[in-house]
């Protein structure tokens, strides 16, 4: 059976989800909702393919070195990790090919480039790692789970991730939680990537003209959960079943049928990850 929705960035594999995770899938999957759990590091991406093997379907993962571990930040989110998982992180790419092979896994990441807590030296680190994982794709014939973030305003690291792209990936590529200008996201739909946009469209006006604008066949819908609830549920922890409310806010500025939207952000996610009803 056809899903309803795709939350196609998940997170549910993470710390923030310990003491209700089977309640959490249970709800989404009632409402006709599947998940594709991301991969941050070994620890998250291991448990992202164990809990897709949880179910026959309805539930994915992807496998990947978020750039702000890969860049050897200090950063904790314990929404993310425990303190020991934290402090036993490993900046080696070798687990994607590893656990990238798994029927389950449906792309390489999330990687890319993260200048908002830049530190010496990240740049560089960030751009091996996510060149690596780029070739690890290609490898095993998987698209990429792409993740660029700057200061607000600034489109450095979508112009650099889209450059090394365009030299480096044979595979498709989305860029999650999409936060450039529209310029920069013509630049990546014309280049033949997506873009999939969280609940911050339902409560940041911003949003507004680019979804108008965006070719509905180039875009998907993600939750980032647990973060970025969206209205209704603004400063909750956020889960896979609120994708809903962020297909109707689509539908809504498109001025389009709640219906109409929500079949064509299936079926380009359908096509994209290469999945089956």
């Amino acid at each position: 059976m056809e899903p309803k929705a795709i939350d196609i960035h998940s997170h549910v594999n993470f710390e923030a989800f310990a003491e209700d995770r089977d309640d959490v899938i249970k709800r989404a999957f009632e409402a006709g909702v599947w998940m594709i759990n991301v991969g941050t590091e070994a620890s998250t991406s291991k448990s992202a393919v164990e809990f897709a093997h949880k179910y026959d379907t309805g539930m994915y993962a992807t496998v990947g070195l978020h750039p702000i571990h890969a860049g050897g930040s200090d950063y904790h989110d314990k929404n993310e990790l425990t303190e020991n998982e934290f402090n036993s992180l490993k900046t080696d790419v070798g687990f994607v090919k590893e656990l990238g092979r798994d029927d389950k896994v449906l792309a390489v990441g999330e990687c890319g480039l993260d200048y908002y807590r830049l530190e010496t030296d990240t740049k560089e680190k960030q751009k091996k790692a996510f060149i690596e994982q780029i070739h690890l794709a290609n490898e095993l014939g998987k698209p990429l789970m792409l993740h660029a973030r700057g200061e607000r305003g600034d489109d450095t690291p979508y112009e650099e991730a889209l450059e090394i792209l365009q030299k480096e990936s044979k595979v498709k590529g989305n860029f999650h939680f999409f936060a450039g200008s529209l310029d920069v996201a013509q630049k990546i739909w014309s280049a033949g990537y997506t873009t999939s946009f969280t609940g911050v469209i339902t409560f940041a006006r911003v949003y507004e003209k680019l979804i108008k604008e965006a070719p509905l066949d180039k875009i998907m819908v993600e939750t980032d959960c647990p973060y970025a609830a969206p209205v209704p549920h603004r400063g909750k922890r956020n889960e896979p079943l609120f994708v809903l409310d962020i297909v109707e806010k689509v539908a809504k500025i498109k001025k389009m049928p709640v219906e109409d939207v929500q079949k064509q952000l299936v079926t380009n996610t359908m096509n994209f990850f290469g999945l089956s009803a």
